[in-house]
């Protein structure tokens, strides 16, 4: 039986493969288990998340100046500056540059190459919510990823 959110979150459904079926992450999507194109691991999103967070960071405090580390504003700049610096990358090439170091990439469940503007911006957006990234899927998908119908795999072992 499918569980209630699937009735109003886009996305694929959870079907009889993932936790307790026999399946592995992303067999639905026809993805391996694992190596190149496998589903990404919760670890390796945490870590380019934080990638791009501290470079976001590093940039904010170039353009405010050292003054403003500690004040109200660098909070906002950090947020915005992280947006970009995500959103972007992920609608024309498909990885932030935390994704590329980490070797993941968000790739859309479709047939689509990248996820494109209006996907990348919505997807970004819902991650910096903080709670749809960890209510995830047994693909390891969250409501951001299951919301612009997309995946984060592996590009290198």
């Amino acid at each position: 039986m499918a569980r209630w959110i699937e009735s109003w979150m886009p996305g694929s459904g959870t079907g009889s493969m993932g936790r307790g079926g026999e399946g592995h992450p992303g067999q639905r999507f026809g993805l391996p288990a694992e190596g190149v194109s496998s589903v990404a691991g919760f670890g390796r999103r945490l870590a380019a998340l934080v990638v791009d967070w501290l470079l976001g960071y590093l940039i904010a405090v170039l353009v405010l100046g050292s003054d403003e580390i500690g004040g109200p504003n660098l909070p906002w700049a950090v947020l915005g500056i992280w947006f970009l610096l995500t959103a972007i990358p992920v609608a024309v090439f498909g990885a932030s540059a935390g994704m590329t170091l980490l070797g993941i990439r968000v790739a859309s469940i479709d047939s689509a190459a990248v996820i494109g503007v209006p996907r990348a911006l919505l997807r970004t957006a819902l991650i910096a919510l903080i709670v749809p990234p960890l209510v995830r899927d047994s693909d390891g998908r969250g409501w951001h990823d299951r919301a612009v119908r997309s995946i984060v795999v592996r590009t290198r072992a």
